[in-house]
């Protein structure tokens, strides 16, 4: 890897964690020596990179610096495609369109010799078809979680059994032919995760949601965590 290549990748890597991290950890994710990741780090301070570093600490990247956020490798592009068609796939209408959008403008600033690993890239997800009608509308449910504010549904379980459920929802998982709702559901009194082609009619409430969202999304993640 070239000097200039390597010193913008731990510019990435400082920048993508506000924890310290090791000239250990650089070296290994770099594939080089500690001593030539020390070196890079006096070029970067000597180029007024703000990184503040401590013996046997770590360095961190402090704030008011950054790169133009185009400058991206053959494998940051491939990770923009996937991710992108991939959404555009399987996500609901709107979201399907904001990814070719993201990838519509990011052709656009791209350098011209990038330009290719864009529009061909080596990585990209197989379409799926006929992915279940989802029985609500998963735009608005996005813009309730953003606004932390409840749900009222009626709920068809894998047997058939319908219940009526007002849930807090928390975030909308993608699954390669489903989508998933992980809610709070006061019914249950507990985290739940309700598929939404099961959903058999939704009302939108103005009820806010006790609590902070961002608290129970981590503690969902963290069962989620635990139990794996």
């Amino acid at each position: 890897m070239r000097k200039a290549d390597r010193l913008f990748q731990i510019v990435q890597i400082l920048r993508r964690t506000g924890r310290p991290v090791t000239a250990d950890a650089i070296a290994e994710e770099l594939e080089t020596s500690k001593r030539s990741v020390y070196r890079d780090i006096a070029a970067l301070i000597g180029q007024r990179v703000p990184i503040r570093g401590e013996a046997g600490v770590g360095y961190v990247l402090e704030g008011g610096f950054d790169l133009p956020p185009l400058m991206l490798t053959t494998d940051e592009i491939d990770a923009v495609a996937l991710g992108a068609h991939w959404v555009a796939e399987h996500a609901d209408p709107a979201l399907a369109r904001a990814a070719r959008d993201v990838l519509a403008k990011v052709a656009a600033v791209l350098p011209e010799e990038m330009l290719p690993f864009l529009v061909d890239p080596a990585a990209r997800s197989v379409p799926v078809w006929d992915l279940p009608s989802d029985g609500l509308d998963v735009a608005q449910l996005r813009a309730w979680i953003r606004a932390g504010k409840k749900l009222a549904m009626g709920y068809c379980d894998e047997t058939g059994r319908a219940t009526q459920r007002t849930v807090w929802p928390l975030l909308i998982g993608y699954r390669d032919a489903t989508r998933l709702l992980v809610a709070w559901c006061e019914l249950r009194d507990d985290f739940r995760t309700f598929r939404l082609d099961r959903v058999q009619e939704a009302a939108f409430l103005d009820d806010a949601i006790p609590g902070r969202p961002a608290l129970l999304r981590a503690q969902w993640l963290k069962r989620i965590a635990e139990c794996g």
